[in-house]
């Protein structure tokens, strides 16, 4: 993921976490917040409960992943991507279904209202 789509300052995270706009799901939470500028950015947290570094770094690489092949990023949306313990008793391929669902969720959410 390139560096524009990314969320990476703690003030930016705090800010979209304050406005308790989210989707959840047994195995990961998507927070969102509506932005001004024409493209979506993405941030990833992972707790110290899911494992030490090596496999906190494998999960959000693995996020990383499926959020390239999920979002098209042209959504004027911040996103952040909660990682849940349960994320460890599914596959790639149900997780990432599972961001999916929650995107397709937030996206129809919004144009609604």
């Amino acid at each position: 993921m390139k560096k524009k789509f990314r969320i990476q300052k703690n003030q930016e995270f705090q800010t979209i976490l304050k406005k308790r706009r989210f989707f959840a799901a047994s195995n990961m939470v998507l927070y969102t917040r509506a932005r001004e500028l024409k493209h979506a950015r993405i941030g990833i947290t992972v707790s110290k409960k899911l494992g030490k570094a090596v496999r906190r770094n494998k999960i959000k690489r693995q996020i990383r992943m499926m959020c390239q092949e999920v979002f098209t990023f042209n959504e004027p949306y911040d996103f952040i991507v909660m990682v849940r313990n349960d994320y460890l008793n599914h596959s790639y391929q149900e997780n990432k279904d599972t961001l999916k669902s929650l995107v397709e969720k937030t996206l129809s959410n919004r144009r609604s209202t």
